[in-house]
């Protein structure tokens, strides 16, 4: 795409509220890309059904998940999940995760997403003194997302996962309230 042709993006329009039904079109847009689910534990969405049963069963499933907007408009999601379901040891720290439209890529949109993310867990969800970021050690912009949001990097997690018939490294980020 040229440089003239690309949109501009106002980063002051980017607001997250719940995903609804009515998001279904847009949602498909980016869960239906390729490039978006590369980084993801999911594959690529080829249904309308796939696409409702997020918003209607998995979404309610974080402990906090919203679409990402562009004047009104799901361009992405963003959500936490809690550690303590399996370990009551790590109640007070959530797991962050964010997907966006490859469109929306390099503008800063998810930047302003997951700082928006971070500044309301840390106010509605008070018990929280961690917010962690595990991603993988090729997704470089998805890293410089989490730097300029204020993550710290501890480190990499070797062969840490096992996604799509492979281990992946991961790089883990932190936040601390």
């Amino acid at each position: 795409m040229e440089k003239a042709e690309e949109e501009s993006v106002d980063l002051g329009e980017i607001c997250l509220r719940p995903l609804q039904v009515s998001d279904l079109d847009d949602l498909l847009v980016w869960t239906s890309d390729e490039k978006v689910a590369a980084f993801c534990s999911w594959d690529p969405y080829s249904s309308k059904d796939e696409g409702i049963n997020f918003i209607q069963n998995i979404a309610s499933k974080f402990l906090w998940c919203r679409a990402i907007c562009l004047k009104d408009r799901a361009i992405g999601c963003i959500s936490l999940s809690s550690n303590s379901e399996h370990d009551k040891s790590r109640s007070r720290s959530a797991e962050l995760g964010y997907v966006l439209g490859s469109k929306y890529w390099g503008k800063g949109v998810a930047t302003v997403a997951v700082k928006k993310v971070v500044k309301a867990a840390l106010s509605e969800l008070p018990h929280l003194e961690r917010i962690e970021a595990l991603v993988d050690v090729f997704n470089v912009g998805s890293q410089r997302v989490l730097e300029k949001a204020g993550f710290q990097k501890e480190g990499i997690l070797r062969k840490y996962i096992f996604q799509k018939g492979k281990p992946r490294d991961m790089v883990i980020f932190s936040l601390l309230s």
